[in-house]
C-alpha cells in the first residue's frame, strides 16, 4: 500500500496515479463549455465495458465488452449462479439447498428480474417479491465496532424482526410479514399549465407472524435497484469522492453531501459505502453475501449464519435443518461460487447512450447542469488503473453519481437512521440506463420505494438539498423540462 492509496481502496491492486495521469484525468472530467454539441466520449457510457443498447429485456444482462475468453466464461457461471433457484434442505442437490426458512425469493433474479429495477406491489393480487422493509429500532449507544466511525447513528436490530422483513418462508414456519402499501395521490401545478400527479405511500407490516414488532420500529421501504456497472462504481477511487463531499456546505450552494462510511467485515476496517439505497456496503462482494444471507437465507463465508436472518426470538427458525456443506467449508453457498456472482454483478455492461447529438437532448442536458441537478449527479470518473486484466481499470465512465448522501427533504425521508445516513439521506443514485428502465424491468417506477411512475414525478419528488433544483424544473418553461426529461432519457 502506497501514501497515495486510501485505506479504502486495499481490496484492489490499485497503480497509483502519475503527475501525467492525474492532469489527463482532471481535463477529460472537467465540464465541456460547449453543451451545442456531444462530449468527448460520453457516448460511452461505460468506457470500455459499454456494449451496444439493445430493445429488449436483456438491455441489462449483456456481459461487459472488454472481457477476456476466460473472464466471460465466469461471467456466464456467476450468471448461472445469480439465476439458480435455491431448495429447503435437505435435498438431492446439495449445492442449490439451504433456503430460508424466512426469505423474500428463492433466487437473486427474482429481486433484480433481468438485472433491473424492482417494483412495488400492484395491487392485492401482486407479490412484493422485488421489494422489502427494513426495520431497526434505536439504541442508547452505538455498537463496539460502529463506536469506531464517527457520526454512526446507535441503531440495533428489532429484537424479534432483525433488520430485514422477509414475507415467504419454508413448510412449517410462518413468514414473518405481508407488505401492504397505500397511496394518497395529489395534484402539483407546473410552469405552462401542466400537473405532476404525485402518490405518497403509506406502508404498513401486516399479519404479522411472530407477534408485534418493537414499539420503537423504524420500517424503510426498499426496491432493488438496477444492477449495471457495479464493478466500475467500486473501481472509482475513494479519495475522488471524498473531494466531493461539503458537509457543512462551505461553498454556499445547498449542497452538502456526506459520505457514508461503514465497518467491512471482510476487512475488518471502516470504508466508504457505496451500494445500497444508503450506501450501507464498501464492497460489490458485501453486497453480494449479504443479499444471500438477507434476502435468500444463505449461509456464506461473510454472514455464516444457516439460519439467515433468523433471530434468537425465533426458535423454530434457528433449530430448523440447514444447507451447510462441509463440501462447500460447512456454507450453502462458499467463496468460489460468492466470489462467481461477485464477478457477475461486477463486469454486468452499461449500455450505450442513445441519441447524444438529438438537439432536444442537447438542449436538455443543459438543462439539466443549469438547473444544479450535476451537483450530486455527478456526470463522470476515471476508475484506478488496475494490475492485471481487471476489465474496471483506468476507464471513463459516466454513472451521473457521487456517491455521497445527501438529504432529500421529508417528504422522501424514510426517518429510519443506517450508519452515518440520517433518516432524510440517501446515496445519490447512478442515472445510466435509466431510460431503459420500461423496456428492461416493464414498468417506470423510481425512487426508493417506487413510487414515482415516471421521471417527471421522480424529479418533482426532490426535496432538502435539490429543493431549489426542482423547485426550478417546476417553473421552467414546458419545452425546457420536456428536454431535460428526454436528455434523462437518452441515459
Amino acid at each position: 500500500m502506497t501514501a497515495a492509496q486510501s485505506l479504502d481502496d486495499i481490496h484492489l491492486d490499485v497503480i497509483p496515479r502519475t503527475a501525467a495521469e492525474r492532469a489527463r484525468v482532471d481535463a477529460v472530467t472537467a465540464p465541456p463549455a460547449d453543451f451545442s454539441v456531444p462530449w468527448p466520449f460520453e457516448e460511452n457510457a461505460g468506457g470500455a465495458q459499454t456494449v451496444r443498447p439493445r430493445d429488449t429485456a436483456d438491455a441489462f444482462s449483456q456481459p461487459a465488452a472488454n472481457l477476456t475468453f476466460e473472464q466471460e466464461l465466469d461471467f456466464r457461471v456467476g450468471n448461472g449462479m445469480f439465476r439458480r433457484v435455491w431448495v429447503s434442505a435437505p435435498a438431492s442437490t446439495l449445492a442449490s439447498d439451504g433456503l430460508g426458512p424466512l426469505y423474500n425469493a428463492r433466487s437473486c433474479q427474482r429481486c433484480h428480474l433481468k438485472d433491473g429495477r424492482g417494483h412495488p406491489p400492484e395491487g392485492p393480487g401482486d407479490s412484493a417479491v422485488s421489494m422489502f422493509l427494513r426495520v431497526s429500532i434505536p439504541a442508547p449507544e452505538a455498537s463496539e465496532i460502529a463506536a469506531h466511525i464517527e457520526g454512526t447513528h446507535a441503531t440495533a436490530p428489532d429484537p424479534t424482526y432483525g433488520t430485514q422483513l422477509q414475507d415467504f418462508s419454508l413448510p412449517g414456519h410462518a413468514p414473518e410479514y405481508r407488505l401492504d402499501v397505500r397511496y394518497e395521490e395529489t395534484r402539483v401545478p407546473l410552469s405552462g399549465g401542466e400537473v405532476a400527479h404525485l402518490r405518497a405511500p403509506t406502508y404498513r407490516a401486516a399479519d404479522l407472524g411472530y407477534g408485534p414488532l418493537h414499539p420503537d420500529a423504524m420500517l424503510s421501504p426498499r426496491v432493488a435497484p438496477q444492477m449495471i456497472g457495479m464493478g466500475l462504481l467500486e473501481a472509482i477511487p475513494t479519495q475522488d469522492i471524498l473531494a466531493l463531499a461539503d458537509p457543512d456546505d462551505t461553498n454556499r450552494d445547498g449542497i452538502s453531501g456526506r459520505p457514508q462510511i461503514v465497518w467491512s467485515d471482510v476487512y475488518e476496517q471502516p470504508m466508504l459505502g457505496r451500494f445500497g439505497l444508503k450506501a450501507g456496503n464498501p464492497t460489490v462482494l458485501e453486497q453480494t453475501a449479504s443479499a444471500f444471507a438477507g434476502d435468500i437465507g444463505i449461509s456464506n463465508p461473510v454472514h455464516p449464519a444457516g439460519s439467515g436472518e433468523c433471530t434468537d426470538a425465533q426458535t423454530d427458525c434457528r433449530a430448523a435443518i440447514h444447507g451447510d456443506d462441509p463440501e462447500q467449508g460447512g456454507f450453502e453457498i462458499d467463496q468460489g461460487a460468492l466470489d462467481l456472482v461477485t464477478f457477475y454483478s461486477s463486469t454486468l455492461a452499461v449500455p450505450a447512450r442513445r441519441d447524444v447529438g438529438d438537439p432536444q437532448v442537447l438542449r436538455g442536458r443543459e438543462v439539466f447542469h443549469d438547473t444544479g441537478c450535476a451537483a450530486c449527479h455527478r456526470p463522470n470518473f476515471v476508475t484506478h488503473r488496475l494490475e492485471g486484466d481487471d476489465p474496471a481499470s483506468f476507464q471513463l465512465i459516466w454513472p451521473y453519481t457521487d456517491l455521497l448522501l445527501h438529504d432529500m427533504g421529508e417528504g422522501l425521508a424514510d426517518n429510519r437512521p443506517e450508519g452515518r445516513a440520517s433518516g432524510r439521506e440517501w446515496r445519490t443514485p447512478p442515472l445510466w440506463g435509466i431510460g431503459l428502465t420500461e423496456t428492461v424491468s416493464g414498468h417506470s417506477y423510481f425512487l426508493h420505494d417506487g413510487r414515482a411512475r415516471s421521471l417527471l414525478e421522480a424529479v418533482i419528488w426532490h426535496g432538502g438539498e435539490a429543493q431549489t433544483a426542482r423547485d426550478t424544473v417546476a417553473e421552467m418553461p414546458p419545452e425546457d423540462r420536456a428536454a431535460l426529461i428526454r436528455f434523462l432519457e437518452s441515459l
